[in-house]
């Protein structure tokens, strides 16, 4: 390397340091390296009380998570977008639902869909190379010439990619990435990198809408990723919503639009009045694989945030929500929350089902002394059809008194 380009990359390291960790914690650590280091030096007996100190910060160092977030540059028409499968196969298994997701986003937004090495593998042989579904997407990050990833699926196995991330390929090349359901994984990796990614559609799932995706959730997506505006109000849900199941493998039954049950909006579960915080949240199935590991964010990460929270079309029970969230407020998380939104609940639920699964939130809500904690129900944002775009680290404003939610920073820059 040459000399002149060592300052600039200490330079650049010595900023993405000061942006991701707290300034306070980094003098306490040096001033404890420094107490360290004449110790040793000088054989006192503090010797093994200032190694203590020092490996007590480095574990805080270690589990310290940016304060804020970058947001990174808006797509554009024309702009290569990589596709990556860092779950299921899908692609290999159901490759014409695939090429419809990758035709739609072309066709609506512009996008040039760009394959990784792996995204078409068999799915068995995806199963068993992990690295190589990491790989893709260290890959996409990496090449300037992609200014988007899209997830062509979920899953339920992304957790095994995390050995596998470098987030400082993450960290330095900040770009749009988007995908729900498994690959809330990888949004949390990003989170811990501090790059600010989108909960919303995947290729197969969301932009493969059979008939084409409504109107309200390409409106969504356009807004969150393409436009460096506040993203504002979220729209009312006036086309329905559903989660008819569809045959994949007959290309027919693509041009058929799924039957929707009419939306009847926004319910608020319990609170009142207008509340500000941070979007931070995803699949709660997925989320629960997070708890306890270095993924996982720290207390002083969920501050004023508004936990947006979704199940999947495995449908769990409402006595499995409820015991989680009694494990996030073990945790002291549910009371460091301003609010919680809940998407519309995935799989083929009756109606009763989905009324438990909404009492559940609110037992452990109140279990936890938090009967006031303002929460909003019926959300696009999960496992049933139109999927809206939410950017994580947003800040959003919620009203309960209309059951009106605000995005109040742009997804983008």
């Amino acid at each position: 390397m040459p000399d002149q380009a060592k300052p600039t990359r200490l330079n650049r390291r010595a900023a993405d340091l000061t942006a991701v960790l707290r300034p306070s914690l980094l003098v306490r650590f040096a001033d404890r390296a420094y107490s360290c280091f004449t110790s040793l030096l000088a054989g006192t007996a503090k010797r093994s009380q200032a190694i203590g100190g020092l490996m007590s910060d480095l574990h805080q160092l270690r589990d310290c998570w940016p304060m804020t977030l970058v947001r990174p540059p808006r797509l554009r028409w024309g702009d290569r977008l990589a596709a990556v499968t860092p779950c299921w196969g899908g692609p290999s298994c159901f490759p014409q639902r695939f090429e419809a997701g990758k035709a739609y986003l072309t066709k609506r937004f512009g996008l040039e869909v760009v394959d990784m090495p792996h995204t078409h593998h068999d799915a068995d042989w995806l199963d068993c190379h992990p690295e190589a579904r990491a790989a893709d997407l260290m890959q996409a990050f990496a090449d300037p010439s992609i200014r988007g990833i899209v997830a062509s699926i979920g899953g339920d196995d992304a957790i095994r990619l995390l050995p596998h991330l470098d987030l400082d390929v993450i960290r330095s090349n900040p770009k749009v990435f988007i995908g729900y359901s498994d690959v809330t994984v990888l949004h949390f990796a990003c989170l811990r990198a501090g790059l600010g990614s989108f909960h919303g559609p995947t290729i197969m799932s969301g932009f493969a809408e059979n008939a084409g995706m409504t109107e309200l959730a390409a409106t969504s997506f356009e807004r969150a990723t393409f436009d460096p505006e506040p993203i504002g109000l979220l729209p009312t849900n006036s086309v329905g919503w559903t989660v008819e199941a569809c045959q994949w493998q007959d290309a027919t039954s693509q041009k058929r639009p799924r039957t929707r049950i009419p939306s009847t909006g926004l319910e608020v579960l319990q609170g009142n009045g207008v509340i500000t915080g941070r979007l931070l949240g995803g699949c709660a199935e997925v989320m629960e694989m997070l708890k306890g590991t270095p993924w996982w964010p720290p207390l002083h990460a969920w501050d004023g945030a508004v936990l947006f929270y979704e199940t999947s079309e495995e449908a769990p029970d409402a006595s499995l929500v409820l015991r989680w969230l009694r494990n996030y407020a073990a945790q002291g998380i549910l009371h460091r929350l301003s609010a919680i939104l809940l998407a519309r609940p995935g799989g083929r639920m009756t109606d009763l089902e989905r009324k438990a699964q909404k009492a559940a939130v609110r037992r452990g809500l109140a279990e936890a002394g938090l009967s006031d904690m303002p929460v909003l129900a019926d959300l696009d944002i999960g496992h049933t059809d139109p999927i809206l775009t939410l950017p994580y680290g947003a800040r959003v404003e919620i009203n309960a008194d209309t059951t009106c939610i605000r995005l109040l920073d742009a997804g983008v820059t």
